[in-house]
């Protein structure tokens, strides 16, 4: 059973800063991609950021310059580094794994943890 557990969300003042942590766990053998997505209130979930194996990034035009993402594959962890945050970057902030592979061979397409929330407000 695969699982992703994120932390490090919370309440922080408008150009403050949040450091989010997801940890995968279950038998892991290597995930393709790692990312953190997000959902606002009456809105769709939207990607933020995402991180290949290898170290490639891609981030949503929102928060480019701002966030930053990272990995470490020994511990199948991945991070997002949030600087200068605002009020619009409020909402649920998810883990997400793209192509999870086991040890025992099973296979993950897509994977989600429980979600984090984060508020950016005076």
């Amino acid at each position: 059973q695969v699982q992703l557990v994120e932390s490090g969300g919370g309440l922080v003042q408008p150009g403050g800063s949040l450091r989010l942590s997801c940890a995968a766990s279950g038998n892991i053998f290597t995930i393709n991609i790692m990312g953190w997505y997000r959902q606002a209130p009456g809105k769709e979930r939207e990607l933020v950021a995402r991180i290949s194996g290898s170290g490639t990034t891609d981030y949503a035009d929102s928060v480019k310059g701002r966030f930053t993402i990272s990995r470490d594959n020994a511990k199948n962890m991945v991070n997002l580094q949030m600087n200068s945050l605002k009020p619009e970057d409020t909402a649920v902030y998810y883990c997400n794994t793209d192509g999870l592979l086991t040890y025992s061979g099973d296979y993950y397409r897509n994977s989600w943890g429980q979600g984090t929330q984060v508020t950016v407000s005076s």
